[in-house]
């Protein structure tokens, strides 16, 4: 069992930046991808960045250009540096870890981007 625990979301003005961090405990394997998905009411669960435990990154083409992946691989916990952020960015954001036998997903953190 992997146990994903997620913070850093809340309420941000349209423009502005936040900064989710996801701390993966339990047993992980050394070979692993970590990453963010979200989901807007009504609306699919889609990717949103995801980073291998080697560092390679894919980046969803609502992040691209505005969102940073990272990971510190000894913390065993990712980042995703949300910048420029959009109303239209409003969801819940789920940390997922997945290796090669299993997929755990964290419990959502719910991102509102409101003036």
């Amino acid at each position: 069992q992997v146990q994903l625990v997620e913070s850093g979301g809340g309420l941000v003005q349209p423009g502005g930046s936040l900064r989710l961090s996801c701390a993966a405990s339990g047993s992980i394997f050394v070979s692993n991808v970590m990453g963010w998905y979200r989901q807007a009411p009504g609306k699919e669960r889609e990717l949103v960045a995801a980073i291998g435990s080697g560092g390679g990154r894919n980046y969803g083409d609502s992040a691209k250009g505005r969102f940073t992946i990272s990971r510190d691989n000894a913390k065993n916990t990712v980042y995703l540096q949300m910048n420029s952020l959009k109303p239209e960015d409003t969801a819940v954001y789920y940390c997922n870890y997945r290796d090669g036998r299993n997929t755990y997903w964290g419990q959502g953190t719910q991102v509102t981007v409101s003036s």
